[in-house]
């Protein structure tokens, strides 16, 4: 059971990072204030760091890891472009990114309550990735 849960919990990080990285990517360019390029790019190297970590930890149990869900992947796309396609600028950048990281810190908090068996190491990074998403929350609220 414990490693059962482990690999799932470290999937569900996986995806969601893997989500928070396109998501990122996807509106990048349409920012126009340097801090807030260096605060995504920050993130985003944040993210990867806990992306390698979580791959050698999914390694050990031979498990690929995540996508994101094709149906996320698309809410998330339609959103993005619409709201941008009405405006372009680093507010919306900035509610969208918002939206997204109270997304993935209640998603996160769902695994962690849904994978109580997890091994404590598994438990740990996802606490850690739950912290990074909340900062980079309160980081851009100055964007909005």
């Amino acid at each position: 059971m414990i490693e059962q849960d482990t690999i799932k919990l470290l999937r569900e990080c996986d995806a969601g990072l893997k989500m928070a990285v396109a998501s990122t990517d996807e509106v990048f360019d349409d920012v126009k204030d340097g801090e807030f390029i260096d605060k995504l790019s920050y993130y985003k190297d944040e993210y990867a760091k806990l992306q390698d970590e979580i791959q050698e930890l999914l390694d050990k149990y031979n498990d690929d890891g995540k996508e994101p869900s094709p149906m996320a992947k698309g809410m998330s796309w339609i959103k993005t472009n619409m709201k941008l396609g009405m405006e372009k600028s680093d507010k919306t950048v900035a509610d969208l990114m918002t939206d997204g990281c109270n997304m993935g810190v209640k998603s996160l908090n769902r695994y962690l309550n849904q994978y109580k068996a997890a091994d404590e190491v598994s438990k740990d990074i996802t606490k850690r990735l739950i912290n990074i998403i909340e900062q980079q929350a309160i980081d851009i609220r100055k964007y909005l």
